[in-house]
């Protein structure tokens, strides 16, 4: 049994502040010599980004539909071992989804911090805190709330009503001020990637600062975890050397996507699309999701990065392209301001940029190589001619994204997590084809 204070943070809607209370919590209690490592549940490649920076460690994700039970318990076991406080940043509100926040809280072992935006309110502020607490308590729900922190305040005056109106079981965890300046920045698909905020740790330092003569500063109870072990992967991609994309237009990895393949026994070769005009010595491409509709230009202007990558998938090597991969490799690009850009070519086709949202939401996929879990997150449609090789479904069996695949190359809106399904992350990268796989001959 390993033991380390640790806390669920959580609100009651999105938009509360749950992300900024815990990367200052992170930079607070890193800055006072602490090792700090934070979770975020769900599927979210932008929070973590800035829980790194706010704790100089990877922040991995917890969901039990896309990474499973198991995976949760053995990776904050891990982190138990060797951390001298655990945050896990919840998803939406604290009874949304399913499983919820609340949910995941009780089946964790994990008290929960409430952030509650006080701006508008003062006398339902314990009302709120209380009712979030017991909802549906009877019918074995509730949720473990041990204390609160409120956000947006506007005086001392403001945080001494709020704190008044607390029941005696949630303790007050002290208040931020309200601050435009602190503020996480925002684009369609949720904050800026961290390396696009220039004055991020400032950002995180200043919330930092407000919190450090709060109740906050010091941690908070210790919590057992169960002594759960990593699973046992067999290293069947030694030798093996995948180039994955990293840079402002490639920007979304599961850190928990490349510790796999490197478990697996690969070496991760990092490159640019956006800069460097060949690809590294490689067998395999991983071109993950990020933002290539806001570097059309330079994607397109990078011919030398076009040629690479259509040589090695006429070589019949493997590509994985995910979402924003995806969208590179067609034809062309189109943006929401009727600009059309050049794609890499690898897919007959068209992407089209639109204001409303196009796809959202947890989905798996039965592969040749095996099913993989994941999600899904887009504002953008693509028009092809190629007939999918598969579609991945929602959790209530109905159709989602389609998965295409051309010799080696195989793309889809979806975002794979390799820790899934580790065999079949395998057959995806690795360099042999299997005779008779759907998809895989030249064509």
């Amino acid at each position: 049994m390993a033991t380390c204070p640790a806390l669920l943070v959580a609100a009651p809607a999105s938009g509360q502040g749950k992300t900024t209370v815990v990367a200052a919590l992170a930079r607070l209690h890193t800055r006072q010599g602490r090792r700090v490592r934070v979770f975020k549940c769900g599927p979210d490649f932008l929070d973590p980004q800035v829980h790194e920076m706010a704790s100089g460690a990877p922040c991995e994700n917890i969901d039990f539909r896309m990474c499973g039970e198991a995976d949760a318990h053995w990776r904050l076991a891990r982190a138990a071992e060797n951390a001298d406080l655990i945050l896990v940043e919840g998803v939406m509100g604290l009874h949304d989804g399913e499983p919820s926040a609340a949910a995941l809280a009780r089946r964790l072992g994990l008290p929960v911090l409430l952030v509650l935006d006080a701006s508008a309110m003062a006398g339902s502020f314990g009302a709120v805190a209380w009712g979030l607490k017991h909802f549906r308590e009877d019918e074995g729900g509730g949720a473990p709330i041990t204390a609160v922190l409120a956000n947006r305040i506007g005086s001392e005056y403001h945080a001494q009503l709020c704190r008044d109106t607390l029941p005696a079981d949630i303790a007050w965890y002290g208040a931020l001020p309200r601050d435009a300046d602190a503020a996480m920045p925002e684009r369609h698909l949720g904050l800026l990637p961290a390396a696009e905020i220039a004055d991020l740790a400032q950002r995180i330092d200043r919330m930092a600062d407000a919190l450090a003569t709060t109740p906050a500063a010091a941690l908070p109870p210790a919590v057992e975890f169960a002594v759960a072990s990593a699973p046992t992967l067999e290293p069947l991609l030694a030798g093996q050397t995948i180039a994955v994309a990293r840079d402002a237009a490639f920007c979304f990895h599961y850190p928990a996507n490349l510790e796999c393949l490197r478990d697996l026994g690969a070496t991760l070769a990092f490159f640019s699309p956006l800069a460097d005009a060949r690809l590294p010595e490689c067998n395999a491409v991983w071109l993950p999701g990020g933002y290539p509709e806001l570097h059309g230009p330079a994607l397109a202007a990078n011919t030398g990065m076009a040629a690479a990558l259509g040589a090695h998938v006429a070589a019949g090597k493997p590509l994985l392209a995910e979402c924003g991969g995806m969208m590179a490799c067609f034809d062309s690009l189109h943006t929401t301001d009727g600009a059309n850009h050049a794609g890499f070519g690898l897919l007959p086709g068209s992407s089209h940029m639109q204001k409303k949202l196009a796809g959202l939401g947890m989905v798996a996929v039965e592969l040749p190589e095996g099913r993989i879990a994941g999600h899904t997150f887009h504002y953008s449609r693509s028009e092809t001619p190629l007939p999918p090789l598969c579609h991945a479904t929602r959790p209530d069996g109905r159709e989602s994204e389609a998965v295409y695949r051309q010799r080696r190359l195989t793309a889809t809106y979806m975002h794979f997590y390799f820790p899934s399904n580790p065999q079949a992350t395998v057959a995806l990268f690795q360099p042999c084809v299997r005779c008779g796989m759907p998809g895989s001959t030249a064509q």
